[in-house]
């Protein structure tokens, strides 16, 4: 169902919430809309018109993100060398964790407060079993690894990344190319 594009204020205001959604989530200050109202100037209740709950905000912040992966999926399921293709998307992956605070608690959330989000997860779950199915088919990849078994080592290394005692984001991110690249070889087949 199409929506109404907003006035110009409302759009405005719109984008001051998010803008100071994403502010907290990159401080790590939990989200609480009665604060985002204050730093945003603006309302309350508009604050809660545009979303109607924490977690709606939180998922609108991870939104671009989410799209960025998929997009970066399907460009992969496109075409090239399976091994290049799954190990490029899963250092975007790990790279989206590590440098995009609202993503992981978005992944993690047992449910989601935005269909859009909804439909954004379970494209990426199809594409990435896609691009495993790939490997497997190419014989590049161990046929006995799953997806089921990618996911908690994806949060693994995120989460051995974050608590590596690396001075900034750019260089968390590098720690986690690295655990990954020894995550994925110890997954790859050999000739």
């Amino acid at each position: 169902m199409p929506t109404a594009p907003l006035r110009k204020d409302a759009a405005r205001n719109w984008q001051r919430i998010v803008e100071v959604g994403r502010r907290l989530v990159d401080e790590g200050t939990p989200i609480q809309l009665n604060d985002v109202a204050r730093a945003a100037s603006v309302g309350v209740a508009t604050v809660y018109r545009h979303f109607p709950t924490p977690e709606a905000l939180l998922e609108t912040v991870a939104t671009p993100g989410l799209e960025a992966l998929v997009a970066h999926a399907e460009r992969a399921l496109s075409g090239g060398d399976p091994w290049t293709t799954l190990r490029d998307f899963l250092f975007a992956a790990a790279d989206a964790q590590i440098t995009d605070a609202s993503i992981s608690p978005v992944f993690a959330a047992p449910v989601n407060a935005l269909p859009h989000v909804g439909e954004l997860k379970e494209r990426l779950a199809v594409l990435f079993g896609k691009l495993l199915d790939q490997a497997r088919a190419a014989g590049v990849i161990d046929p006995g690894v799953t997806q089921a078994d990618m996911v908690p080592l994806m949060c693994g290394v995120a989460f051995a990344a974050t608590v590596h005692p690396a001075a900034d984001t750019e260089n968390r991110a590098a720690t986690a190319r690295r655990y990954l690249t020894f995550l994925l070889e110890g997954l790859r087949t050999r000739a």
